[in-house]
């Protein structure tokens, strides 16, 4: 696999005008007033798993439109308050089956990985939270759906179920409510800027190898899927390219970056097909922190520094808590 976008030179100096909405910020204000209106408590039940030195728990919790979404808690058995690593996952992953991903929750952490409404089918091992929205007509995927309109655009829901999360995660009492890190991978990279910047209490943001970055560039240059699914719905619907760009623009990660203030670590590869290294880069160099890193893999693809990344942000993470 070769390098897939401009020399790292200038990648760190990459920071393109990306296009932000005049009321970005009363387009979000709304939509998560809307849904913390209709939402209630959120609910435990153990899970059932044959591990039994850690607790692992089933979460549901109130997202868009108060629809219930599920997540897992992985935890350390003790009474301690516990710092907590909230968990987005990559495009049409689910969360799986109870006690699949135990780092956090062996390193100290209270982990909390969110379902994806609607996906779960792509790889892994499941999901089990429905999107009840339908669509008008879409290419196959998720990328497409509801684009026509920002209100009814797939990931509206999502972001806000992702940062409605972090209030569920502050209500539970074995969570330090002041010390809540969002983190994932691709998908959920790009799910993680924007809880940073919408939830006002996340402590830290860990992106790694972040999605949904810079549509334009990403759509009009990304040699692999998903971006291509846009590609292809403006291939059909010709002369909607303004409208759906403008669409775009309310879910854009680098309008996200330019409103996190927290600590940031962001990753990203340079043999990237699928996440072009310059839309993470866009992001990164558009961040609100002063305490903002950027790991670089430069002879992987999107798989990124996978084990590497989370010794990475284990070690980065502590030593800020």
């Amino acid at each position: 696999m070769a390098l897939t976008d401009l020399p790292l030179d200038q990648l760190r100096s990459f920071r393109p005008d990306v296009a932000e909405p005049a009321d970005f910020d009363d387009f979000w204000a709304r939509t998560l007033a809307e849904s913390r209106a209709l939402a209630i408590a959120p609910e435990l039940q153990p899970a059932e798993t044959p591990i039994s030195r850690l607790t692992v728990e089933d979460l549901t919790f109130s997202g868009f439109g108060g629809e219930p979404i599920r997540a897992w808690i992985t935890r350390p058995r003790t009474d301690e308050v516990l710092p907590a690593v909230v968990e987005y996952i990559g495009y049409n992953g689910g969360r799986g089956i109870p006690g699949e991903r135990l780092q956090w929750a062996a390193a100290g952490f209270v982990h909390v990985l969110m379902d994806t409404r609607g996906q779960g089918s792509g790889w892994g091992s499941g999901g089990d939270t429905p999107d009840p929205h339908g669509s008008e007509g879409a290419v196959p995927g998720f990328m497409t759906r509801g684009i026509s309109n920002r209100d009814t655009y797939f990931y509206r829901r999502v972001f806000t179920d992702a940062t409605l999360l972090i209030d569920a995660v502050k209500q539970l009492p074995f969570v330090d409510a002041g010390r809540i890190a969002v983190t994932g991978g691709s998908q959920g990279g790009g799910i993680s800027l924007a809880a940073g910047a919408l939830h006002p209490d996340v402590f830290a943001v860990m992106p790694d190898v972040p999605f949904l970055c810079h549509f334009r560039r990403s759509v009009e240059l990304t040699p692999e899927h998903p971006f291509k699914e846009i590609e292809r719905y403006l291939a059909v619907r010709r002369g909607r390219a303004d409208d759906v760009f403008e669409t775009l623009s309310y879910f854009d990660g680098v309008n996200f970056a330019r409103r996190i203030t927290t600590p940031s670590l962001f990753s990203v590869a340079l043999m990237d097909a699928i996440v072009l290294p310059s839309s993470v880069f866009a992001a990164f160099n558009h961040i609100g922190s002063a305490d903002a890193e950027i790991e670089v893999y430069e002879f992987n693809g999107h798989e990124g520094g996978q084990i590497v990344q989370w010794v990475r942000q284990a070690e980065w993470l502590a030593a800020r808590i």
